[in-house]
This record gives C-alpha cells, structure tokens and sequence, in this order.
C-alpha cells in the first residue's frame, strides 16, 4: 500500500499521453527534493498498462523529456523495470529518477515552475515563486532593493560602531554603505538594500514587521489550545538585526532555570544552568543569519517547555546544507548579513558552532540536539534532562527530611524542598518563578512546611526580604 509520503517522491503516467505533458512533473521533483516518474501506469485508473505499445521513438522522448521540456535540465537517470501488463503479458515501465535540484529552479521551457508539496504538483507564481528562487540562491533577498527607506532611517549610533569595526571610522557613511554593497543604483538613483535596512534600521518594524523573534514559554510539555492554553508568558522581540541578538540573549537568561547536580569529580552538589550558554545562544545566531528573511509572515520563534527548547527559523536549510550534513557544511543564505555578523564576533568561521553544540550538549550529559525542517522551516530542539535532575534534587530532599514525611507532602511541596536542597536560602518570589505558581499559592505551602519543623524563615512576616532554608 503506498502511503502519502510515498506520493511525494513519485507519480504515475500512461504510456499514452505525450512526453512533454511530464513537463510539470520533472520542474516540481527536481524543484522539491526529488522523484521518480513511472510511465506505464494509469494516474487515473492506476492499471499497469506497459509501454510495449510505444514505438522507439516515442521512449526515446519520454527519456529524453528532462532534456527537451526543461531548462535548464535537471540531472536525472532512467531506469526499465519488466512487469506483467493488464493483459497478462510481458512488458515493461519506464522509470524517470529526477534529481534534486540544489542551485538552481527548473523551469519547463514555456516558463511554467513547478514545485512537489506533499503528492501534488502546484505552479508557482509570484511571491511563491520568488521564495523558491531565494531557497535555491538563485537570487538574494538582502542584496534587493529597498524602495522606501533612506540613509535616516539607519541608526546612527550602529553605523558608527560597524565602521569602527571594520576600520572606516573617517570614511562618509554613504561611502561605507556603497564600498560595502550596502547600496544599488536603479535607474539612476541609488537604493538600500533589504540587507542594510534589516542590519542597521533604526526602526525595524516600519519596513520589516516579521524581523522579530517571538518568546513562547508553555506550562508542561505540550502545547495546548482552547480552553487548555498553557502559554504562560508571550514576548515579541523587535530590533534590527544588529540588536536582536543581544536583546534575546539578555531576556532568554531571565526566563531559564538552574538545577542542582552532583559533581562526579568533587562529590559536591552544585549549581548548573538548564541549558550550556553556547548551545541556545548559536542556536539563536544562526537562525537570525540563515533565516530565509524574504518569506512574509514568518518570524523567529522560540518555544521553552518543560523538558526542552524550540529555536524555529523561517526558511529551509540554504542549499547543499542538510540535517545530516549540518555539522560538517557550511552555506550562507544571507552571505553579507552572514559576513557583518562575523566582523562583530556573533557568527563563527569553519561550521565551529554548530560542532560545538553537539559538543556543549554532550558535555552537559544532555542530549544531541535534533534539527528538523518542519513545514518549510528550520527547528532546532535543545532537551534539557529535568527529570533526572529533578530526581536527584528530590532524592537528596527526601533523605533529608524522611521517607514517610516526604510521601505526605503534595507535589508542589516536594518541588520546592527539591529546588531548596540546592540553595542556601531562597524567597518567596524566587519559589514563584521557579515553580511558576502564584506567590500566595508558595506562601500556602511554605507555613505548611514550617509547620512541620522542614524549613525556617529568616526575618518577620513582614520582611520584604524574608528567606527560607532548609532545617
């Protein structure tokens, strides 16, 4: 039985149509990821109807389709495959392998582009068209022109700092953006690129509304909708893309957490972060350099759960550059956006950082991280192991006040005595956003806990820096 996947990476065509109806078909497999036509076979009735009526010639031009319908031609091969037609007699289908096409947008040659989503074929046209050329690097998004926004517009102060990183500091600003590609002259007056308006703007949102990262954090480990909508906190971030970087490393250090766990080496618990910096930060870097900035309505998101973090940039991966081949191949959709980033230290030479991810992660005892490409996007996923810290945090808890009072305690008790085996001293409001409860709710639970001779309070009811520790 084939499966919808399946229908993705293949079609099926009599024998009894032309060879340039395929035309369509060959554009959107080397357009897409690639396919197989099979001639032979009924696409309406799907009988197996052969091609032993066909005439050399005939074969000759279905072989020969890629060639003489497609430009430029996409790589393909052809293949036979004997069968048993319909009439129970010995016969054959031809089979046409079609490439992928990495660099560069088939075409039919009466100028019609094709692209293969999903098991159907689907022309392209306009915006959709223009976002297959940039996917394929046949034309640059940043390296366009941008109508409407003047020299103004940029900010000063980011203009003066990338000309003192580059050396330029006594060079006309017009002049930098010009030696730079940061300008075009069409039709005798000279433009922005989309390039310097998205690096250097001094109000991004004006000319590019989805230069933005979206901050998503979700109570538990799945999203929910309707009336179970988990989104505890909801942060656009919105700066050019000089800015952005920092603006999301600075507010993404508020919202992560930091666990206990045992040193194997010292024997001592200590204090570490939910995340390794490096590998949620390059994560971030990377998806505001590769980003397919084009795509409108597309946003950088992250999505923080429980056991992991979303990094979700709009765009497939640039090129030759794959999920399997990411840590070894390096390919900039964005190459002069890619090269200011370098000059101010953000992106790193040589695919550095993403090998170091792997190597972060691992050294965290965490797992690999996994890149994907959903829905014409790139996702990276960082899991960050709670329950086993959590674990552990909660075993040292409960050997510290007893095994049957710890059973009698409910879960939100046993998740503050686990974050507090690990402090010295903690407050109400540092309870709160750990645990993500409102702060009357941790004061319920922090008398309870005194009650039972677990924690102490330092300071008066009404201290406002009053703290907890563990007995």
């Amino acid at each position: 039985m084939t499966t919808d996947n399946e229908k993705k990476f293949f079609d099926r065509k009599s024998a009894q149509i032309k060879p340039s109806e395929i035309s369509d078909l060959i554009s959107a497999f080397a357009n897409a990821e690639g396919g197989t036509i099979i001639i032979g076979i009924s696409d309406k009735t799907k009988r197996l109807e052969g091609i032993k009526n066909c005439d050399d010639q005939k074969i000759n031009n279905f072989i020969n389709a890629p060639k003489d319908c497609c430009k430029p031609m996409p790589r393909y091969n052809e293949e036979f495959l004997d069968i048993i037609n319909e009439s129970g007699e010995p016969d054959r289908l031809l089979l046409l392998h079609i490439e992928a096409s990495t660099d560069q947008v088939i075409r039919t040659t009466n100028d019609s582009t094709f692209l293969r989503i999903g098991d159907r074929t689907r022309e392209l046209k306009g915006e959709d068209l223009r976002n297959l050329e940039y996917a394929k690097s046949t034309r640059h998004f940043e390296d366009e022109c941008n109508m409407d926004a003047e020299i103004d517009d940029l900010d000063a102060e980011l203009i003066e700092k990338y000309k003192k990183k580059i050396g330029a500091e006594d060079v006309p600003t017009e002049q930098m953006l010009r030696a730079r590609g940061f300008t075009k002259v069409i039709e005798g007056k000279r433009y922005l690129t989309n390039a310097a308006v998205l690096l250097f703007s001094e109000n991004i949102q004006q000319f590019y509304p989805n230069c933005r990262i979206r901050f998503i954090r979700y109570d538990g480990t799945a999203e929910q909708v309707g009336t179970k909508i988990n989104i505890v906190k909801d942060v656009n971030i919105e700066y050019p893309i000089l800015r952005i970087i920092d603006k999301a490393k600075d507010f993404l250090s508020t919202q992560l957490r930091e666990f206990t766990a045992l040193n194997q080496q010292t024997g001592m618990f200590q204090i570490i972060p939910e995340y390794p910096e490096f590998a949620w930060l390059e994560g971030i870097v990377n998806a505001v350099t590769h980003r397919e900035y084009g795509m409108s309505g597309g946003y950088i998101k992250i999505a923080m759960f429980d056991d992991r973090l979303e990094i979700t940039s709009p765009g497939k991966l640039p090129n030759i550059v794959t999920v399997d081949n990411i840590r070894l191949t390096r390919y900039s959709r964005n190459p002069r956006i890619a090269r200011v980033l370098t000059e101010f230290g953000w992106v790193r030479e040589l695919n550095e950082g993403v090998k170091r991810i792997f190597s972060d992660m691992e050294e965290f005892y965490l797992e690999p991280p996994v890149y994907s490409e959903p829905e014409y996007s790139v996702k990276l996923v960082l899991k960050n192991n709670i329950a086993m810290r959590t674990m552990r945090q909660s075993d040292r808890a409960s050997e510290n006040i007893g095994k049957d009072v710890w059973e009698g305690l409910d879960d939100l008790e046993k998740q503050i005595l686990a974050y507090m085996a690990g402090k010295n001293q903690v407050k109400t409001s540092e309870l709160a956003k750990h645990t993500q409860k409102a702060s009357r709710t941790i004061s319920v639970r922090l008398n309870h806990l005194m009650d039972l001779n677990i924690i102490k309070r330092n300071g008066s009811k009404t201290d406002p820096n009053q703290t907890y520790e563990l007995l």
